[in-house]
């Protein structure tokens, strides 16, 4: 099954006690159908004392909202993603209540140059 949801993404919650906040993905769990979203359903985690972090305490972080209780949000309201086929052959994300491709994050490879860099 195709992944709608990609890390850089702006999605909004559909179901659940977080309904209706929009956040960005930070990462797509692939084997659970899950993804992680920055300030969204945070869960407080409590910390035994270590010799690191002598005191203990408690710490706030995300946890995991599966793929189907999210959808990608495009101009301000959330759109369900259709897969389509262009004449080279690439496939394109598009929103289906507006049409438009959605746009894709461009992430660099780990070892890959760019133009930027200097040799």
């Amino acid at each position: 099954m195709p992944r709608h949801i990609r890390t850089g993404d702006t999605v909004m919650v559909l179901s659940g006690d977080h309904k209706g906040k929009t956040g960005e993905v930070t990462s797509v769990l692939t084997a659970k159908d899950a993804v992680i979203v920055k300030g969204v359903n945070l869960k407080t985690k409590h910390i035994k004392p270590t010799q690191q972090s002598p005191q203990g305490g408690k710490i706030e972080r995300e946890a995991s909202i599966h793929m189907s209780n999210v959808n990608v949000v495009v101009d301000g309201k959330p759109t369900r993603v259709r897969f389509e086929t262009k004449k080279d052959g690439s496939k394109v994300r598009v929103a289906v209540k507006t049409g438009q491709p959605i746009p894709t994050m461009v992430r660099k490879r780990k070892g890959e140059r760019t133009k930027t860099d200097t040799l």
